[in-house]
C-alpha cells in the first residue's frame, strides 16, 4: 500500500545515466519535533543525532552518511524551522536556511498525524524559491489509517508541487528503503566524499556533549526545556579508557538545582545514562565521565558566548 502511494503521487523523475559511483547531499527540513533526527538515525542505522520529545532538540547541522558499494548520500539534519525568539533562535534559523543551497535534494519532513500548521506553510513558502527537487516525506504513518494518509497527501499536493512523495515511519524503520530509492536518481556527483565506513562528520567531543544534553532533556522533562547547552571541555582517549569532562550550562540557579537534584541524584542519573551510550560509541571501551553544571544568565542572547560554544552567526 505504501509503495502504491509513492508511485501514484510521484511527479516526473530526473533520469540520470548509469555511473559506477553516485553521491550527493540531501537536506532534511521541517518544523521542530517532526522526527528529523530519528529519520537520520534510522537511515544511517546508528545514533548520530540526539532525540527527545522537546521541540528544537537539534541545534547544529548534523551530517549522517549513508553508504552502499556504488552510492554515498550525505544527509544534513537541520534545526527545526520556527519563529526565532532569541539570538540563538535567529542563528539556528539562518543555519537551516543556508543549508538549502548547493544540495541535490530537499526532504521536507512533516508529521502526518497532525494538521498542516502555519509552520509547515511557512517552510513551503521558502521552498518555492529553491531550484532543487523537494520530496515530501510524511512521517509517523504508523499513527494514522491508510485513508487518513491518502487525504493528507491530497492536502499537501494542493499546496505545493513536490518532486516525489514518500510516506514513512522513522521510528519503526518503515519504508526507509523506498525513500533511499527515490533519492538516488537525483544524485549528481560521482565521487565518494567520505570513507565508506564513516557514518557522520561529527567529532567525538561534540557527540559526547550532545549525548549528555539529550539525557538532561529527557530526565528533566519540561522543567529545563531550551535553557541548557553542553560543552565537552576535556577529552582524552587512552588505549583502554576514555576520559571526558562536560559542562552543562543553564540560565538560572533554579534550573541548576533541577539538573543536580537532591544530593546530586539527578546529575548522577544523567551521567550514568550518558556514560553507557558513550561507551557504546567507543565500542565498549570504559568511560570516565565527569559533569559540571554552571549558570550563565541569558547565554542564548550573548553573541560572544554563543560563538565560544560553537554557534556561528552566519552573518
Amino acid at each position: 500500500m505504501i509503495r502504491l502511494f509513492t508511485n501514484l503521487f510521484s511527479c516526473d523523475k530526473i533520469t540520470l545515466g548509469v555511473d559506477i559511483m553516485k553521491s550527493g547531499f540531501v537536506s532534511i527540513v521541517g518544523r521542530p519535533n517532526v522526527g528529523k533526527s530519528t529519520l537520520l538515525n534510522s537511515i544511517v542505522n546508528a545514533k548520530v543525532a540526539i532525540t527527545s520529545n522537546v521541540a528544537g532538540t537539534t541545534r547544529n547541522l548534523v551530517e549522517g552518511i549513508y553508504n552502499e558499494e556504488d552510492t554515498q548520500i550525505i544527509f544534513i539534519d537541520t534545526p527545526g524551522v520556527n519563529k526565532p525568539l532569541s539570538k540563538l533562535g535567529k542563528i539556528l534559523s539562518k543555519e537551516t536556511l543556508s543549508v538549502l543551497e548547493d544540495i541535490d535534494v530537499i526532504l521536507f519532513l512533516v508529521d502526518a498525524s497532525t494538521s498542516i500548521g502555519g509552520g509547515d506553510k511557512f517552510i513551503m513558502n521558502i521552498l518555492k524559491n529553491s531550484k532543487c527537487p523537494v520530496v515530501l516525506v510524511l512521517n509517523k504513518i504508523d499513527k494514522i489509517t491508510n485513508e487518513e494518509l491518502f487525504n493528507k497527501i491530497i492536502e499537501y499536493k494542493d499546496l505545493f508541487t513536490f518532486s516525489d512523495i514518500v510516506p514513512i515511519s522513522a521510528l519503526k524503520d518503515d519504508n526507509i528503503e523506498e525513500l533511499i530509492k527515490v533519492i538516488k536518481p537525483y544524485l549528481k556527483d560521482n565521487i565518494r566524499y567520505y570513507d565508506k565506513n564513516e557514518i557522520t562528520n561529527l567529532t567525538p567531543s561534540f557527540m559526547i556533549s550532545e549525548l549528555v544534553r539529550e539525557k538532561v532533556l529527557r530526565l528533566t522533562s519540561d522543567e529545563v526545556p531550551h535553557s541548557i547547552t553542553c560543552v565537552t571541555t576535556h577529552l582524552k582517549e587512552y588505549p583502554d579508557l576514555v576520559e571526558a569532562y562536560v559542562d552543562i550550562i543553564v540560565e538560572r540557579e533554579s534550573q541548576k538545582r533541577i539538573v543536580i537534584g537532591k544530593n546530586g541524584s539527578k546529575l548522577k542519573e544523567i551521567g550514568t545514562k550518558a556514560r553507557r551510550e558513550i561507551e557504546d560509541m567507543y565500542y565498549g571501551k570504559k568511560v570516565y565521565l565527569e559533569l559540571f553544571c554552571k549558570v550563565v544568565e541569558g547565554w542564548k542572547d550573548k553573541e560572544a558566548y554563543l560563538k565560544e560554544l560553537g554557534f556561528d552567526s552566519h552573518e
